[in-house]
């Protein structure tokens, strides 16, 4: 969990973890608000607030230490995902795994609704209710449409924009919701 997660978990201000790790309030701002990366703390920094929230030092740096995959790279392994398990079971494994909150808190915003987005048309395909769990990320959308590579590529090529048009005349509605442009999810080598 990040810092301020886990503040909102146990209820405490910055301040009075401040005064509870005796790490100046400045410092534990900085970190909250991103000017000042956890990973890059001293130990003994680390530990101070790891002791004071309760919270074993691995928890707290472990977000810190995952690094993110090229989108592309992350919707190919989603719809590799999907291939392999196949609709029903797809849709158990992500609702049980929860990665759409988990990408939506650490703010990989792409990642969090591409998956909503493919756990919605999947569910819309095989006459699924939607998760109720997920309605307030469901309002959310990408300030920049995220196009395919290969729609990039084409653009980029011919020197034409109309790839873009038409690809987005195509997309997925669940995907176009959340400004995602995706034509096909199924064909996967």
């Amino acid at each position: 969990m990040y810092l301020d997660d886990q503040l909102q978990h146990k209820k405490m201000s910055i301040y009075r973890l401040s005064k509870e790790s005796g790490i100046p309030y400045a410092t534990l701002n900085d970190i909250c608000n991103g000017r000042t990366r956890l990973e890059k703390c001293s130990a003994e920094t680390v530990y101070r607030i790891a002791h004071a929230l309760d919270t074993p030092m691995e928890e707290l740096l472990s977000p810190c230490m995952e690094k993110r995959s090229d989108f592309e790279l992350y919707k190919s392994s989603i719809c590799h995902r999907l291939k392999e398990l196949g609709d029903l079971d797809f849709i158990l494994d992500t609702l049980q795994r929860d990665e759409i909150r988990t990408y939506y808190q650490r703010k990989w915003y792409p990642e969090s609704l591409y998956l909503l987005a493919m756990l919605d048309y999947i569910s819309r395909l095989n006459g699924v209710p939607l998760c109720k769990e997920y309605d307030d990320l469901r309002s959310a959308k990408l300030d920049h449409a995220i196009y395919p590579a290969s729609v990039l590529a084409m653009c980029a090529v011919s020197k034409d924009a109309q790839a873009k048009g038409l690809s987005r005349s195509g997309a997925i509605p669940e995907f176009l919701r959340f400004n995602i442009i995706e034509n096909e999810v199924r064909n996967v080598i």
